[in-house]
């Protein structure tokens, strides 16, 4: 009998999580194709190739607080401000050059100095920002934000994994437990590599149909984001930006700069 209260936790827990990875890939190609539509642009991501700025790249790729990290980089970069290794951000040039630094100074404030974190919330939210967003929406190249149109693939491939862990884990207890009826060891593995076997087959698809699983990105814009940054490289963009606007700020080469980023 114990046995098959853990087989049945097996299947609740496998069902469940592939059942939500299923919606959620739903939901995510829906909502893209709906927004393609609606905007006429399912086909023009060719024409988008060679405008993909490293700012909607670092959207595609993190979102807005990967415009807002870029953002401050620059900056930083080129001495417009201070980024302090205990999290702080300091104006040196409060006059913004364009719209992305309006939005990071306005969230820094009028005292020219503020703890890093609320200033990347900030901004993050502000108009340039979104503005960005829609524009990228409207082109196709990324997940509309709305009606479950970022029900996160990545978020429902990680349930599937902690469940098939969790079918492991409840055969392991199962074989280890004394068997009602004098159930072979064999059997009772079995019962448990259905649950098993349904968790990696939905693993398998969606890393074979919705890999790479994007939280921001639609398959459009995952097509263009490796040429767009390395054609911005090839003209002459710092390449260092280029990496914050792909991988984040983990890409900075100085621990100073990121640990501005990570402190707490």
């Amino acid at each position: 009998m114990f046995s098959v209260l853990l087989l049945l936790l097996a299947w609740c827990a496998a069902g469940t999580a592939c059942a939500r990875l299923c919606l959620a890939a739903v939901r995510a190609a829906t909502a893209i194709v709906a927004s393609a539509e609606a905007t006429g642009s399912g086909d023009g991501d060719g024409e988008r190739a060679g405008e993909l700025t490293l700012h909607e790249a670092a959207f595609l790729s993190g979102g807005p607080t990967r415009v807002v990290d870029l953002t401050l980089v620059a900056m930083a970069r080129g001495r417009r401000l201070l980024l302090a290794h205990t999290g702080w951000v300091t104006v040196v040039d409060p006059e913004p050059e364009d719209e992305w630094e309006r939005s990071v100074l306005g969230a820094i404030g009028p005292r020219g100095q503020s703890p890093l974190a609320p200033v990347r919330r900030a901004a993050a939210a502000g108009d340039a920002v979104r503005g960005l967003a829609d524009r990228l929406v409207a082109a196709g190249l990324a997940v509309p934000d709305g009606g479950g149109g970022r029900t996160t693939v990545a978020g429902a491939v990680r349930q599937v994994r902690v469940a098939a862990a969790a079918v492991v884990a409840l055969g392991v207890v199962a074989l280890l437990m004394p068997q009602d009826g004098g159930a072979e060891d064999w059997l009772v593995a079995l019962w448990f590599a259905l649950p098993l076997l349904l968790s990696v087959s939905c693993l398998a698809i969606a890393r074979v149909e919705a890999h790479p699983y994007a939280r921001w990105a639609s398959p459009a814009g995952h097509r263009l984001l490796a040429a767009a940054v390395a054609a911005a490289a090839a003209e002459g963009a710092d390449r260092e930006l280029a990496l914050v606007a792909v991988r984040g700020t983990r890409a900075l080469d100085e621990p100073a700069m990121r640990a501005a980023f990570t402190h707490r």
